[in-house]
Order: structure tokens, then C-alpha cells, then sequence
């Protein structure tokens, strides 16, 4: 089934969807990059892995020892503590799956130079209290000290933005191009769920043209790829944050097709 929404569908921004939409979003810009880029540059994909964990106890922050200890020592330590002695309890917590984020980096085919990086935002690079978000704008701070272009695509409605110095039209997404040359001024397309995802044009080395990146149909063909209409409830209302009463009132009629359907 087509996406039901012009531009970027909220009910995506699930955690069942979310992951899985990421990946086939980075892929699906790599490759309509690779089939208008000059041969002389390249787009990949790369992956920057992370954790979350469930909290058994207090947020331990720390990571844990790399340390090996034997069998041995471990019968040892339990049968000590088994002897008349009470074992003090730790708080922890625990591991789950690791998280996988992507990058589309342009680079030039013959030094493999970085020239453009496409950043697609996910919600542990705007949770600040996860790991992620520091690691994220460590390297955000490192692209606009370099030569390298940046464009930020931020398809969450939740989460704590990039910070840019002056203020921008309210909008559930973003999308921020920053040239290399001509920093500190960037480019914002501020986005509302009733509109189309803009042509970003992505930058490469002086005197090459920009290259157009149609999101909308990236994220369109992502969608019936994906057979997201079989996996997302439409009779909910969409993830948190709560949609504006007017955006609401917007909604509604859109998706009265699909709840008919459902």
C-alpha cells in the first residue's frame, strides 16, 4: 500500500518500525546517490553500534571490567560466600541486542576523502541522557571543524534537536544542510506532517554540482518495500509526542481510508 501521508508518516517514529525503517532509509539514500553521483565519488553506508539496557536497580554508568576470571576463582568466590556468610547484593543492569545507527558518507572514490556526511537521526541521539547523544555531538561538533559538508535528517518528533543558534519555524521534522564553506550560516527546512519532504541538494567538492536527494520518494519507497501498512495499528493514535490539536483534526480525514480497511 502507498504511504497514506505526504511527506513522513508519524506512526513510523515506533520502536517495532523505527530500526527497521533506519537501515532501508540509509540504504535507499545510498543508493539513489550512487546512481547520479560522478564516478569519481561514492556514497556508503556505515554503521556506529550502541546499547541500551533495562535498569535492574540504580543506572550504573560505568562500564564493566574487561578482567577474565577463572573457573576456579569463581567456585572459590561462591563457595566462600556460601559458608555462613550473607552475599551483599549489587545493583547492574543488563545488556540488551546492540543498536545499530547509520551514516551515508559521500567520499571520493580515489583517497576515499569524506566529503558529504548524511546524518539520519535516531532517538537515542536526541535522548541526552543515553550514551549516544554525547557520542553523536562529539562528531557533529568534529564535521562543522572540518571540511566535510553536513545534512542532518531529523524524522522524530521527539528528543532534543541539534542545537542551531537562531530560532526556526516550529515544525515536527527537520532537515539541515551545512555547507563547509559557507559555515556558520546553514540551510533548515522545517517540515509539517502535511507536507511533502523537500529535494535536498548534497553537496561535493568545488566545482561539482549538488547531487538531489528526493527524500520523500526515499522515504515513500521505503514504506511499500517494507510492507509497513500490514505492521502499524492506524486505529491508535501515533507515538508519543501527542499531536497538536490542529494536526489532529488533519489526521483524521487522511486516514479514515485505513481505519475503514482495518
Amino acid at each position: 500500500m502507498p504511504l497514506p501521508f505526504p511527506g513522513m508518516d508519524p506512526y513510523i517514529e515506533h520502536p517495532d518500525i523505527w530500526q527497521d525503517f533506519h537501515h532501508s532509509l540509509a540504504t535507499e539514500v545510498r543508493g539513489q546517490l550512487n546512481a547520479q553521483l560522478p564516478r569519481r565519488y561514492y556514497a556508503g553506508v556505515e554503521v556506529f553500534i550502541t546499547y541500551d539496557d533495562i535498569e535492574t536497580g540504580l543506572l550504573h554508568t560505568g562500564r564493566p571490567d574487561g578482567g577474565v576470571i577463572s573457573l576456579r576463582e569463581a567456585q572459590a568466590s561462591y563457595e566462600i560466600s556460601a559458608v555462613g556468610v550473607t552475599p551483599t547484593s549489587v545493583e547492574n543492569r543488563v545488556a540488551l541486542d546492540p543498536l545499530k545507527l547509520y551514516t551515508v558518507e559521500i567520499r571520493a572514490a580515489g583517497d576515499r576523502q569524506l566529503i558529504t556526511s548524511i546524518e539520519i537521526l535516531s532517538p537515542v541521539n536526541k535522548h541526552r541522557r543515553h550514551t549516544a547523544f554525547k557520542s553523536y555531538h562529539r562528531k557533529r561538533l568534529a564535521i562543522l571543524n572540518s571540511d566535510t559538508h553536513l545534512i542532518e535528517i531529523d524524522l522524530l518528533r521527539a528528543g532534543e534537536r541539534p542545537p542551531l543558534l537562531d530560532p526556526v519555524p516550529s515544525a515536527p521534522y527537520y532537515i539541515t544542510l551545512s555547507r563547509a564553506d559557507r559555515r556558520p550560516m546553514v540551510t533548515v527546512w522545517p517540515v509539517q506532517l502535511r507536507n511533502t519532504l523537500p529535494v535536498v541538494p548534497v553537496p561535493l567538492l568545488t566545482p561539482d554540482p549538488d547531487v538531489p536527494l528526493g527524500l520523500n520518494a526515499a522515504v515513500a519507497s521505503v514504506y511499500e518495500r517494507g510492507a509497513y501498512d500490514l505492521r502499524i495499528n492506524y486505529l491508535q493514535p501515533p507515538p508519543p509526542p501527542e499531536l497538536s490539536s490542529e494536526e489532529q483534526a488533519w489526521v483524521e480525514p487522511l486516514l479514515k481510508r485505513e481505519k475503514q480497511n482495518a
